[in-house]
């Protein structure tokens, strides 16, 4: 007989002379039958209303594997005291030779501390050496044990109530472990008979035919019933803030820089935005640099001269950081750790037109930086890069397009804090309040590029440069009250979260 007919039949007798079947697990273990075949009949049962049931859940012990072996061949405390002669001594090596090496490695120490054998240690000289060798016997100090875990860990098989401290052992052993139990608890439905009538799903031209649709019974529409859903895309947060910043970028006037180029050469990334060579971001601790290609020869010579005369000594009334700028330090390859270096591309390539003309670019797109992983940062993350290039600017005109841009994004509580970048002068960090963290988190940083950055790409003496750049996970986390990055990208995202949050939508202004 099919099994799922088979406990179908078996489940209806039981519950014809009983109440109830409390358990189904237990009942499936009794009748021999798969709890998975089990839960399909119950299902079955009560979409007829042939029975009612109701779903349990408990957490209980379970035996490991190892735990499992323990329970066929006995403890290893057991099998090394057996392992034993019953009187005299016997040589711990010959012991390992008989053994299996998990009881030869977790016996001995068991057995010790439930003071069952006695160990005895005997110095010997050994032929051709100055070092005597260390000789281990092994002795039995009681006739006979009983083997308590065993016994433990039998009873959690049978699912028998053990205590708590047994129980803590045993784990600690890794001989148990807590797993998730699901069953159901069985009674009579209002529609429970001995046997289930097979009942008819459709009318079909045969059974009008033949004429015996008159005798058949057939199944009730379910007209309340929930259809499966549509199985459509969902927008994940970060595209839809992204989307959401481009949307602000081009209403501001911006136009959108060209980004496919992870890979960048330090100097694009470093030393044309006047940083030194010796500062600590340029350091493996904190940069990806490439091992192949390891480098780059494709630089402008006449810029690449020129920025390494404004590092070496100065310009522009800048007397430079006065060292010895090396062509290997700016050839070496990387993984860009900000968008900036596209900036000072797009800046380079505006100074070489032969009429200045004002510029709004902006970016957003991934850099990658080697930093420790916690709630708050990752070392891949994407970063939003604004920037205007015009005749007199000012640090109020930089405030003024942040508290814009800002507002536009729904983030009106801002603070700015001075602070230092090698290539902007001068500096603001930019925080917004959290209200998820319940305190200021930085979201960018911003200032004024420096004029021995600009200068040297052939860029009017009048033209100034306002920037900012921030990453979108933190504003993103910030608006969809999210306190930890790792729930937001990468593997961890739960995509159940994605489907049932309503779509973002920025607060303009």
């Amino acid at each position: 007989m099919d099994p799922a007919k088979a406990a179908e039949n078996t489940i209806l007798e039981h519950l014809q002379s009983h109440d109830e079947i409390p358990d189904s697990q237990k009942f499936a273990a009794s009748s021999g039958f798969d709890h998975g075949v089990v839960e399909n009949v119950i299902k079955s049962l009560c979409g007829s209303r042939t029975i009612e049931a109701n779903e349990i859940k408990e957490e209980r012990w379970a035996l490991t594997d190892e735990g499992k072996s323990y329970v066929d061949s006995g403890s290893p405390e057991v099998q090394f005291f057996r392992a034993l002669p019953s009187e005299g001594e016997i040589l711990m090596k010959d012991l390992e030779k008989k053994l299996d090496p998990t009881v030869y490695k977790v016996g001995p120490s068991a057995a010790i501390v439930n003071k069952w054998v006695t160990m005895r240690k005997e110095k010997r000289e050994v032929p051709g050496s100055t070092k005597p060798e260390t000789i281990v016997y092994v002795s039995r100090k009681i006739n006979g044990v009983e083997d308590k875990v065993k016994d433990l860990l039998q009873k959690i098989e049978a699912g028998e109530a053990v205590d708590e401290k047994d129980v803590d052992a045993l784990k600690r052993r890794k001989l148990v472990i807590l797993q998730t139990w699901r069953g159901y608890s069985i009674r009579k439905g209002p529609e429970y008979v001995l046997v289930r009538e097979k009942t008819a799903t459709d009318l079909t031209r045969e059974h009008i035919q033949r004429g015996d649709w008159k005798q058949l019974k057939f199944k009730e529409y379910n007209l309340s019933a929930q259809v499966q859903p549509i199985q459509i895309g969902y927008v994940q947060p970060l595209l839809e803030v992204k989307e959401e910043i481009q949307n602000i970028f081009l209403q501001m006037g911006f136009e959108e820089m060209p980004t496919n180029n992870y890979v960048e050469s330090s100097f694009w990334n470093f030393d044309a935005l006047f940083q030194p060579q010796q500062h600590p971001a340029r350091d493996s601790h904190d940069t990806f640099f490439l091992k192949v290609p390891s480098t780059t020869k494709q630089l402008p010579e006449d810029y690449l001269e020129r920025v390494k005369q404004v590092h070496q000594s100065g310009g522009y009334g800048s007397k430079g950081y006065e060292y010895d700028w090396k062509r290997e330090e700016a050839e070496k390859n990387l993984l860009r750790t900000h968008t900036t270096a596209v900036s000072t591309r797009m800046l380079y390539k505006l100074a070489q037109q032969k009429s200045f003309v004002p510029k709004r670019y902006f970016s957003i797109d991934r850099v990658f930086r080697n930093e420790a992983v916690d709630r708050t940062h990752l070392a891949e993350f994407h970063q939003i890069e604004g920037l205007i290039c015009d005749r007199g600017l000012s640090l109020g005109d930089l405030l003024g397009v942040l508290e814009d841009f800002f507002s536009r994004l729904g983030m009106t509580k801002l603070r700015f804090k001075p602070a230092y970048n090698p290539y902007t002068e001068p500096s603001m960090e930019i925080f917004s309040y959290h209200d998820g963290l319940k305190k200021w988190v930085e979201v960018g940083n911003s200032g004024m590029f420096r004029p021995e950055m600009l200068l040297p790409m052939g860029l009017p003496e009048d033209v100034n440069v306002i920037a900012w750049g921030l990453s979108l996970e933190r504003p993103t986390m910030i608006l969809y009250g999210i306190d930890n990055i790792r729930d937001l990208f990468g593997h961890k995202v739960d995509f159940d979260v994605i489907k049932n949050n309503p779509l973002c939508r920025l607060g303009l202004q």
